[in-house]
């Protein structure tokens, strides 16, 4: 399976070469992205590949970021024939042959995106992409991301603290020593009798 893996993502990079709407996103994630005249109707199709690809059909996503303003319907009118498509195509490499296919047929996929679209650009759906937004979103509680401040030491504290220590927290060898010479000098000798 890998060498026939190995073998098609080869054959993509050199069909692909010059051409910037395809990316090889990972060893077994490629994206094409569609760009068709006129707003709201780019859209990128991901195609990942399973451990045993092309035996089984590759997994189809539209749930990219750069489709957000794609219709839910039409995503799924996509997803569903690029699939129906990969079930005829089981056994051979079909990556290519399911970018091309959709290259074609994608304008007829796209009935209903203009509507939504406008419908988008007027606000009448910008609800339902906020409720979208914030399910994305990795956290809506700003508060719990936010640090408590650390009261502990100042700058200066701390660059002093840096000024005793080493990079091992650890202080210089003999920092605690005594001069040996000056300290038998404080207490003088011993008497001599």
């Amino acid at each position: 399976m890998d060498a026939e893996q190995a073998e098609e993502r080869e054959v993509l990079q050199s069909i692909y070469e010059g051409d910037f709407n395809f990316t090889q996103v990972e060893d077994r994630l490629f994206q094409y992205k569609y760009e068709e005249a006129g707003e709201g109707k780019n859209f990128v199709l991901e195609v990942r590949w399973g451990e045993k690809y092309p035996e089984e059909a590759p997994f189809i996503n539209m749930d990219v970021f750069y489709n957000k303003h794609i219709c839910p319907s039409v995503k799924e009118r996509i997803v569903k024939a690029v699939r129906e498509q990969a079930e005829s195509m089981l056994g051979m490499s079909m990556t290519f042959s399911l970018f091309e296919w959709l290259k074609d047929n994608h304008a007829a996929l796209l009935e209903g995106q203009d509507l939504y679209f406008q419908d988008l650009k007027s606000g009448i759906a910008a609800k339902d992409a906020t409720a979208d937004l914030d399910k994305l979103a990795l956290d809506s509680n700003p508060e719990k991301n936010s640090k408590k401040k650390d009261s502990g030491m100042t700058k200066n504290q701390k660059r002093r603290m840096w000024d005793r220590q080493n990079a091992a927290g650890e202080r210089d060898r003999g920092w605690n020593w005594i001069d040996v010479v000056k300290h038998l000098s404080q207490s003088g000798s011993a008497g001599t009798s």
